[in-house]
């Protein structure tokens, strides 16, 4: 196997539109055809890139980017549950993305490892993610050990479309689930 040669760091403010590109891009290729084509051509950087200045300067956010040769790849982002969402989970894994391209590299487990780790230093001890049914990476999280624990409709996305909550009960797990080979 080859070594994977990312640098995966905290997100810094001037990274907002690079994120924003990789989310936006991701979107498109991950979400055409699956949620309404409104939501998909309503996409624009210029938004994303405000709102991700927001999450990254939030109190309690972390966000995490996979930088390849100088560009960012991919990120992630997590904080604690919302207040009333599943009261026995700490951590919410609200996002991982990356270009197509570079999917399926071995990244995000990488990046996902690197969250986690940021969870256990805020004092997380489990931790939720939640993603449509119909988009594959779904796979992505039952690979690595997630459990599926709720699915609710969310019309609002697309006819059919349901938004499962997967759950990882301790983050001990998957971290050592996560080493690769060149660890």
């Amino acid at each position: 196997m080859d070594e994977l040669v990312i640098e995966i760091r905290r997100a810094v403010g001037k990274d907002a539109e690079d994120i924003a590109n990789v989310h936006v891009e991701s979107w498109r290729t991950t979400y055409s055809g699956i949620m309404k084509d409104s939501i998909i051509s309503g996409l624009d950087v210029g938004r994303r890139t405000e709102l991700w200045k927001h999450n990254i300067a939030k109190e309690g956010n972390i966000v995490l980017v996979a930088v390849k040769e100088g560009q960012i790849i991919g990120f992630a982002d997590g904080s604690q549950v919302k207040e009333g969402e599943y009261p026995e989970y700490d951590g919410d894994v609200t996002s991982i993305y990356f270009y197509k391209e570079e999917q399926g590299n071995g990244y995000g487990k990488l990046l996902l490892e690197a969250l986690f780790h940021a969870f256990a230093q805020a004092g997380f001890q489990n931790t939720i993610v939640k993603v449509l049914d119909q988009n594959e990476s779904r796979n992505f999280y039952e690979r690595l050990g997630a459990k599926l624990i709720d699915s609710q409709e969310v019309p609002q996305y697309g006819e059919g479309l349901n938004l499962l909550t997967y759950a990882w009960e301790n983050l001990q797990f998957p971290l050592g689930v996560l080493r690769t080979d060149s660890n």
